[in-house]
């Protein structure tokens, strides 16, 4: 039989370790770090009952014009951004100076310092500098996301966010965008290319078995740290 003086201590155990069981370190992480790029509910309108005025339209029930149709342009509603970014760039820097200059002084050819060589009295320098730069980068970038409409604003234009996460085998990857765009931009699909959004913020990273391996071993980045070469 258990003594009765430990029967309180031994719930406890038992109660923390189910709590710990149901709310792990991986679940709590993720609920207190947000990324930012979460989805946008559209706003609820509560609704208002109105009386029975003997027509059949009712602008209350979801009307949309006819030149309207069902394109994107309110809050929470699906765009499909086409990520088409495509950049180059090219540098190339060189530099070369010279610099000379020479000095010799004549002795007199009497007196006490007529034994100096005059040869021994000359002198000149020169110094000079090449160097060269070149530097070269291209990124492409070819997927589809649909994020949602975070804000409507004024002007017609609309702040949309989202991302999109594939969880794979060897690994997980994730694509992120927010960005500005025009509303009027938006095509008959409810789609828009990445090049016609303002203050695009895209990013594309994952983390896994594939994504180690392709990074330097941290015994290798410290000597990279220390090393004067």
């Amino acid at each position: 039989m258990m003594d009765r003086k430990h029967r309180p201590l031994v719930a406890a155990l038992v109660a923390m370790t189910v709590l710990g069981a149901s709310t792990s370190p991986a679940l709590a992480r993720k609920k207190q770090e947000p990324s930012g790029f979460e989805p946008t509910l559209p706003v609820s309108r509560p609704v208002q009952p109105q009386a029975p005025t003997g027509g059949i339209f009712n602008a209350s029930a979801g009307y949309s014009p006819l030149y309207t149709g069902t394109r994107a342009a309110r809050v929470g509603d699906p765009v499909t951004i086409m990520l088409v970014e495509n950049t180059t760039a090219t540098k190339s820097v060189t530099s070369k100076n010279s610099k000379g200059g020479s000095a010799s002084i004549v002795p007199p050819t009497a007196g006490p310092l007529s034994f100096l060589n005059p040869d021994a009295l000359k002198a000149s320098s020169s110094s000079s500098f090449n160097g060269g730069g070149n530097a070269a980068q291209t990124s492409t970038l070819a997927s589809t996301l649909s994020v949602t409409i975070a804000e409507v604003r004024p002007n017609g234009t609309a702040l949309v966010k989202g991302e999109k996460k594939m969880l794979l085998s060897q690994g997980d990857e994730w694509v992120r965008f927010s960005g500005i765009i025009r509303l009027a931009d938006i095509n008959q699909e409810n789609a828009i290319p990445s090049s016609r959004v303002a203050d695009a913020r895209i990013e594309y990273t994952g983390k896994g078995a594939l994504q180690r391996s392709s990074k330097q071993g941290w015994l290798g980045r410290f000597f990279n740290l220390i090393s004067p070469f």
